[in-house]
């Protein structure tokens, strides 16, 4: 004998879980071990466009050809085969299926952010024969978390960097410069380049601050433009610079610092009323195994800095370790 009053309520439940099923706000898509879609609710047809009576029944893939095929296959085929969820976070994949933003007016986002979970789906003899994969919208929460990122790497670029001039500020570089000095101790070679401009003082009293302020932004150019990616750079003083050099000796670290004081000599700069032109007087000192610290590494160089301005300026002075005493080079 049927009951027909619990066919009903079967009937009932199934026809609301089916409603459910078209009107919630996540997508729901199903698949069996060929990947051809049976289920697609109104989410996956409103977002990507397909109707639903072309998607089941189709290979996914040949409905998405965007889709990542080897990374996506590898995904189903592991829940078909443990027969446990699987997951993917927006971080990994953060536009599964390329759908538009449905905010797209905000700006954050063209494109919609995705979490995507994966469920085995069993038959009543509890043989896994689908896999359900479930598209969460997790645009707000990743622009959000992206935008915070952005926030938090411009402030940290901004207490590391010198405002004037672009380059590495001194509490920043010298933080580098006892990093260095650490590596060094592990076996490796640096060395350190301190120099500043010559007769500077009298380019502000003369000219102004603007055009000093001009002639430091016009020098950290030069040094950015014949620096290696390797190299670390940093405004030391008011016009001091500072250069660490990894993996240099001190040869080969005077050949820098020769390069770059002639590049300096030669350049003309437009300080508006006039053309400027400048030198630079540079002090060199290779690590070594005597240093007590990057302090004592900074003193040597500065010791270095100090005798090319007393022989001259507009040259180079490598300190030597061996004697203690420094080695101006002449100007070729």
């Amino acid at each position: 004998m049927i009951d027909h009053h619990a066919t009903q309520e079967d009937f009932d439940s199934l026809h609301m879980m089916l409603q459910l099923l078209q009107t919630v706000d996540v997508g729901v898509l199903s698949v069996d071990r060929e990947y051809q879609v049976y289920m697609w609710n109104s989410f996956m047809e409103n977002h990507s466009g397909i109707h639903t009576n072309r998607a089941r029944g189709c290979n996914l893939f040949d409905l998405f050809p965007e889709l990542p095929a080897a990374w996506l296959k590898h995904k189903i085929d592991s829940v078909f085969r443990l027969q446990i969820r699987a997951y993917s976070d927006w971080k990994q994949q953060p536009h599964l299926f390329r759908f538009r933003s449905s905010q797209p007016l905000t700006g954050k986002s063209e494109l919609m952010f995705q979490n995507i979970t994966m469920i085995p789906l069993s038959r009543a003899d509890k043989v896994v024969s689908r896999v359900c994969l479930l598209i969460h919208d997790v645009t707000d929460i990743a622009t959000s978390k992206l935008a915070l990122q952005q926030a938090n790497k411009r402030l940290t670029c901004l207490s590391r960097t010198d405002r004037l001039t672009g380059l590495n500020n001194r509490g920043y570089w010298e933080e580098c410069l006892h990093k260095e000095l650490l590596r060094c101790q592990r076996g490796k070679v640096a060395s350190l380049i301190l120099f500043d401009i010559d007769h500077f003082k009298p380019v502000n009293d003369r000219l102004g601050h603007q055009a000093g302020d001009e002639v430091l932004r016009h020098i950290s150019e030069i040094i950015q433009d014949s620096g290696r990616q390797t190299d670390i750079i940093g405004r030391y003083g008011g016009e001091e610079f500072g250069i660490i050099l990894p993996d240099t000796s001190a040869d080969k670290a005077l050949i820098v610092a020769e390069r770059l004081r002639r590049r300096i000599a030669d350049a003309r700069i437009d300080c508006g009323s006039e053309t400027v032109r400048i030198t630079v007087s540079l002090g060199i000192c290779e690590y070594h195994e005597d240093l007590s610290g990057h302090h004592h590494w900074l003193e040597l160089a500065d010791r270095a800095l100090y005798c090319a301005k007393r022989d001259g300026r507009n040259r180079s002075c490598l300190y030597d370790p061996e004697d203690q005493s420094c080695d101006t080079i002449q100007p070729g």
